[in-house]
């Protein structure tokens, strides 16, 4: 794939990934709705500096494993497909029916920052998704930790924007994103692009 081609297919699921309803929707539509546009901007960017940690963990950490074990690079590409695969399935055949946060949730971290920033961080979707998709995106021969900062803030300026709209838009979209039909058709939806998605990294080379 050109570069022009990864930056596309990847701006594609960062966007599928941040459109798909789930904890950071529901948190800042949550938010939003009940302390206001100014608390929800404030969890937002929590969530996107969430999006910097995962990448820097991609980049210093697991990233400079892969390049130089061939072993490393095998083992979390099954195990990353392997994940996908499952979660896929089982968002095609389990959908959600609900978006809203339990209550043990709503009570802890009142700094929305800090709520935005360990809901992402404590997110196994968005750390799947950086830990197996960053790598796959990154043309062969360019530097590791400039390309992985440049994807994440490709999915960190999406991230912005959604919730950008959605804070400016709470009331109609809260409703339609709630709706279990909505939640349902996203999920399924969202599934048969993470079996792709599977399927690709499994088969895909160094």
């Amino acid at each position: 794939m050109s570069i022009a081609d990864n930056l596309i297919a990847f701006t594609f699921a960062a966007t599928l990934l941040t459109l798909t309803p789930g904890l950071d929707t529901a948190l800042v539509l949550r938010t939003a709705t009940v302390e206001g546009q100014q608390q929800a901007a404030r969890a937002a960017l929590g969530i996107n500096v969430g999006c910097f940690l995962w990448g820097a963990a991609v980049a210093f950490g697991l990233g400079a494993l892969i390049a130089v074990s061939e072993v490393a690079f095998a083992a979390l590409k099954y195990c990353g497909a392997a994940y996908l695969a499952w979660l896929g399935v089982n968002m095609l055949l389990r959908p959600r029916r609900s978006l809203n946060p339990s209550e043990g949730q709503r009570k802890t971290v009142q700094n929305w920052f800090l709520k935005g920033m360990l809901g992402n961080v404590l997110n196994p979707k968005v750390g799947i998704f950086y830990v197996s998709f960053l790598p796959q995106f990154i043309p062969q021969g360019q530097p590791l930790v400039t390309w992985t900062f440049a994807l994440v803030s490709i999915h960190v300026v999406i991230g912005l924007l959604w919730s950008a709209i959605l804070i400016a838009a709470t009331q109609p979209l809260s409703g339609v994103l709630r709706r279990e039909k909505v939640i349902a058709w996203m999920d399924r939806c969202t599934g048969v692009i993470f079996v792709l998605f599977a399927a690709r990294l499994a088969l895909s080379r160094r």
